[in-house]
């Protein structure tokens, strides 16, 4: 079995034929110099097929191609759009890992509404939504911990007093009718719905399915839908009366709604 032929094998030959063609020109045999010449020719192209594979070797392997990441405001954004009510952090991000691929961190989510507000004060409705607060019924203001979309009205952004109930039914109605969309092996799903069913009177006590959950959430929220339905929109007409564009995104300031009570 014949040895393979190397690159280095074929520079070496190349170099030989080179110094014989040169003497065979030097001495005026041009035959010899003429079956030099198409020998060294050969040679070359043997070389150039021998470089040609060394570099298909050398090339790196295709790299798996990774969707860009979703900036921290994006996944926030289909966090809430799924739950469809203001939400506070913790349960955002328990949203968020629970039906969304990547990771969203608590600690990212501290300055996010600040930045939101800043934005829109630069160039005002300049994106094609914020990340605003939910705002109290009674003093229009920002709501201590929960996040709402710009784009919802502002019935749905004013929370009262059975708003955080109200808001949380909703919520588990939502995460139910998501969760029943999903193979029973989505652990990370299923969990987020228990946790849903261990505050929902009767939906722990049996075995805990979306249709449950979503039954028994929808049977109490009936009770209280009325009338936190009726004081949110108060709420929101004193806030279309009083509040200009950049406070009925973010609330009212503290030193406004002191005038405002001075001046009645």
């Amino acid at each position: 079995m014949s040895e393979p032929i190397t690159i280095e094998m074929l520079e070496r030959r190349i170099d030989r034929l080179r110094g014989e063609l040169r003497r065979a020109a030097t001495t005026g045999d041009r035959m010899q110099a003429r079956a030099l010449r198409a020998e060294l020719r050969q040679a070359e192209h043997a070389w150039d097929d021998a470089l040609a594979d060394l570099e298909d070797q050398a090339r790196p392997a295709p790299q798996p191609v990774h969707k860009p990441m979703l900036s921290i405001r994006e996944q926030v954004h289909h966090a809430l759009t799924l739950l469809t009510v203001p939400a506070a952090p913790k349960l955002i991000i328990a949203v968020h890992d629970a039906f969304f691929p990547g990771e969203l961190v608590a600690a990212r989510l501290t300055s996010l509404r600040r930045d939101e507000e800043r934005s829109f004060r630069v160039q005002p409705f300049g994106r094609p939504y914020y990340l605003c607060p939910a705002l109290t019924a009674d003093l229009l203001s920002p709501a201590r911990g929960l996040l709402a979309l710009s784009t919802w009205p502002l019935e749905t952004r004013v929370v009262g007093p059975l708003s955080a109930r109200v808001d949380f039914l909703a919520g588990a109605i939502k995460v139910a009718e998501r969760v029943a969309q999903l193979p029973e092996d989505a652990h990370d799903a299923q969990r987020l719905l228990w946790r849903f069913a261990a505050s929902i009177p009767g939906a722990g006590s049996a075995g805990i399915t979306p249709r449950s959950v979503a039954e028994l959430a929808q049977a109490e929220l009936d009770v209280h839908l009325d009338a936190d339905t009726a004081d949110r929109a108060a709420a929101a007409a004193r806030a279309e009366e009083r509040l200009d564009g950049s406070e009925a995104l973010f609330g009212a300031r503290l030193q406004r709604l002191r005038r405002t009570a001075s001046s009645t």
